[in-house]
């Protein structure tokens, strides 16, 4: 059987065009695959940087908690409850806001692999 500059027989490139084509982009050379590579760390590092947002978000509402408690102890449950629900209320947003971001992250990502290749 003959083979291709590529290394496949050519009835294995005639039964699967796309492995061929995937072949060809590869022996072209690394740097179309190194642009690839920056994309998805660029979506790595923007994943990282969206959970480090929140928990920076759960840190600041355990301070809030324990400032409710440590100066000015609350005095009925409703002061309790009240300040509770404000700190749930702020981790509530910060996690929605994560799921958002996650949820566009992926759109993103896809438009940065079509746009490398």
């Amino acid at each position: 059987m003959k083979s291709n500059p590529f290394g496949m027989d050519m009835s294995m490139m005639n039964a699967n065009p796309m492995l061929a084509w995937w072949q060809q982009q590869w022996m072209q050379g690394t740097h179309p695959m190194a642009r690839l590579q920056a994309a998805w760390m660029e979506s790595l590092a923007q994943a990282m940087e969206f959970e480090a947002q929140y928990l920076k978000a759960i840190a600041e509402s355990g301070e809030q908690l324990s400032q409710c408690f440590g100066g000015e102890t609350p005095s009925t449950p409703e002061e309790v409850q009240a300040c509770y629900q404000k700190l749930v209320e702020q981790v509530n947003g910060a996690h929605v806001k994560r799921m958002e971001q996650a949820a566009q992250l992926s759109h993103d990502f896809r438009q940065r692999l079509w746009e490398e290749i």
